[in-house]
């Protein structure tokens, strides 16, 4: 294992020193929290962590290695990893290498031997805000001015850097056709509509209405995804277009978020987000509480959602009281902030997509 030094400096100018892992280089993007104790590998290639550098918070990571098989997305997406104690030994027999090697396969700059409970807790405290990391760079100023020269993730339009660049097909021959808006798709939510009847056409963020009816679909399915959903203005409109072809429209959390802003709902960024594995959210409709896998920085506003007579909240966070769930009185049309497919996590939610199945004739 590489024991040389690396650094981190938030924005608010505190650091930390650590030692290197990884890739060699820098890292810039804004930093978070994931609370999960397991399903690193899927966590580090979910698309939605596109542009942020990511705390895992459990003590010891890395310890059942790396397999190309449990991916999210065509490679890692966190732009770089924070981490307490890196395990160099892995226990899966099954697992192709260690996660110091998938990291360095992948070009993903890492930092561990942080005291990342206390970091944690000062985010908690402090907010999101950007940061860097470097196993390259030791010159605090230097480490400052590169700092300087990122954006802020509100205002930022990222679904385009990780959308399919084509249309591809999955599930042909499948009964129920579904148009899929990919903003940053998880492959294991296109499994779950596959693996219920679904045939699925996926296509890239910037697609027409015209080009998604080509397919014929019977309903349509808006993605997660990463960055400021309010930047998302074709997007938005395009899914404006969506609902009102009056068929069944589900959506998860950029999805859901861009069928708010459709309905003239507003959104805003989260002092740090929900991240984690364990986040319990109550169901309005039968008052059962649900244990869902999340990761968003942005949220749709209860408030305007409550002042729209169209819109109803279906789902709200235990936690903190925001909205977790929505559905349209008058459209067959509803969606989630969390993510039902769960990988990783519970799998509570997962009844969300049999109902959106099932609302397709």
């Amino acid at each position: 294992m590489n024991t040389s030094p690396a650094y981190l400096l938030l924005a608010d100018g505190t650091s930390f020193t650590g030692k290197a892992f990884g890739y060699i280089g820098t890292a810039t993007g804004e930093i978070c929290f994931n609370t999960g104790m397991t399903g690193y590998q899927e966590v580090f290639t979910d698309p939605s962590y596109f542009g942020q550098i990511l705390i895992m918070n459990p003590a010891h990571i890395g310890n059942y290695g790396a397999k190309e098989l449990d991916v999210e997305s065509d490679g890692v997406k966190i732009s770089g990893l924070i981490c307490k104690n890196l395990s160099e030994k892995f226990s899966r027999n099954l697992a192709d290498s260690s996660l110091e090697e998938f990291l360095i396969k992948h070009k993903v700059v890492a930092i561990h031997d942080i005291d990342t409970r206390a970091l944690v807790s000062y985010i908690r405290q402090k907010g999101a805000m950007n940061c860097i990391i470097s196993s390259e760079i030791n010159d605090p100023d230097q480490l400052k001015e590169t700092l300087a020269k990122v954006p802020s993730m509100e205002g930022l339009e990222l679904a385009s850097q990780v959308t399919t660049s084509q249309p591809y097909e999955l599930g042909a021959g499948n009964s129920k056709r579904i148009a899929v808006l990919d903003l940053g798709v998880k492959r294991h939510i296109l499994r779950s509509l596959t693996d219920r009847g679904a045939h699925l056409k996926v296509f890239p963020a910037d697609s027409s209405i015209e080009a998604l009816q080509e397919f014929n679909p019977q309903a349509f399915f808006v993605s997660n995804g990463p960055g400021d959903p309010a930047a998302m203005k074709q997007a938005t409109e395009t899914v404006k277009q969506i609902i009102a072809s009056e068929k069944p429209v589900f959506g998860i959390c950029m999805g859901h978020q861009l069928i708010a802003l459709a309905n003239g709902a507003s959104t805003y960024k989260m002092h740090h987000g929900h991240r984690g594995l364990n986040h319990p959210v109550l169901n309005l409709k039968n008052q059962r509480s649900e244990i869902t896998t999340q990761n968003h920085g942005f949220a749709v506003d209860k408030d305007s959602v409550l002042n729209n007579p169209d819109l109803e909240i279906t789902h709200l966070n235990l936690n903190d009281d925001t909205l977790e769930g929505i559905r349209m009185r008058s459209k067959p049309v509803f969606s989630v902030q969390y993510h039902p497919e769960a990988t990783p996590g519970p799998h509570d939610s997962r009844y969300l997509f049999d109902e959106f199945l099932d609302m397709i004739s």
